[in-house]
């Protein structure tokens, strides 16, 4: 019951957050003035101003920051960790890679980069795996690889926009630092239609899920096929990142702080789907209007949410030491 009101709340707060974006900018709207353009009412300057330049962009933070939430949802449940996120455990930094080689390399339209952002985000998930394995494959010791390969791939990347030339490289690095500047309808619509799949397969997968999080013994004993289970919520974690990343760039620690704010909002005892995409779209949506209205010139999402999330990480770092001690 907990759960549905604080859903209810929160998706009201993105219905308010997304209206607040709509009406503010450098030509200032009213509330009124925006509902009649969304139902038809307005015409010409108004309607173009909300309805073609406002709204891809606030329906882009919606859509990415839902997928984002549910994404590192399924990897900190799967892992039991809270620290654990494709941005940390290096999926997102594969997810760049695979779209780098792509946008270097082929110069690929938006359905190509895509393409390499889900093979790389896929590639690099299996590494991960693959080497952690060898030890155990535990919650911790998928961060501790994760986060080497992540350094790793950095790296690659970093050699590969030096190696392009010049133009390329700049538009890359722009596109890298993850930004929701040049976002289109067509993006929005390709990309949106993407995560609704991929979410609703996140929604059969939820309740295995949670049956997961009692341990493997209790999951089989309810029929759990936990392998199955375990490939597929990697399978979707990585898609709906990499999705977003081939719209944005890489967009940081939204996936890793939405998952443990929705847990501490639902007051659940471990990791639910619905409240995190809520609280990934709200965190996606003030990061962008903060990124928005901060400089005289728009500044990447991804800035603002490294900024505000290098400080969320250090208290949830400081947490997990003072639990363990």
């Amino acid at each position: 019951m907990r759960s549905t009101v604080v859903c209810t709340a929160l998706a009201l707060g993105v219905v308010a957050l997304a209206l607040v974006a709509l009406t503010t900018g450098s030509y200032q709207l009213s509330v009124a003035q925006v509902v009649s353009a969304l139902t038809g009412g307005e015409t010409g300057l108004v309607r173009e101003i909300v309805v073609e330049w406002r709204l891809p962009r606030v329906a882009a933070t919606v859509a990415f920051g839902a997928a984002l939430g549910v994404s590192g949802a399924m990897f900190q449940s799967l892992t039991r960790n809270p620290l654990a996120s494709p941005d940390v455990i290096g999926f997102s930094s594969g997810s760049y890679t695979g779209a780098l080689i792509v946008i270097v390399l082929i110069g690929g339209d938006y359905a190509q980069v895509a393409g390499g952002a889900l093979l790389g985000g896929i590639a690099t998930a299996l590494l991960v795996y693959a080497l952690a394995r060898r030890r155990g494959a535990q919650g911790f010791q998928l961060i501790i690889v994760g986060i080497g390969l992540s350094a790793m791939l950095d790296s690659l990347n970093t050699w590969m926009l030096l190696k392009a030339k010049l133009e390329v490289a700049m538009a890359a690095a722009a596109w890298g630092a993850g930004s929701l500047n040049g976002v289109s309808w067509d993006q929005v619509a390709i990309g949106g239609a993407c995560i609704a799949g991929l979410l609703a397969i996140a929604g059969v997968l939820s309740r295995p899920m949670r049956q997961l999080e009692l341990g493997d013994d209790t999951a089989v004993s309810q029929g759990v096929p936990i392998a199955a289970v375990r490939l597929g919520l990697i399978v979707v974690g990585v898609a709906l990142t990499a999705t977003v990343t081939a719209a944005s760039g890489p967009i940081a620690f939204i996936a890793l702080s939405a998952p443990q704010i929705a847990r501490r909002l639902a007051r659940t005892a471990g990791i639910t789907l619905a409240p995190a995409a809520f609280v990934g779209a709200l965190l996606l949506g003030a990061a962008d209007l903060i990124a928005q209205r901060i400089a005289p010139t728009p500044l990447p999402v991804g800035l603002i949410t490294v900024i505000l999330g290098g400080g969320y990480l250090g208290w949830l770092l400081f947490a997990e030491a003072r639990r363990r001690l």
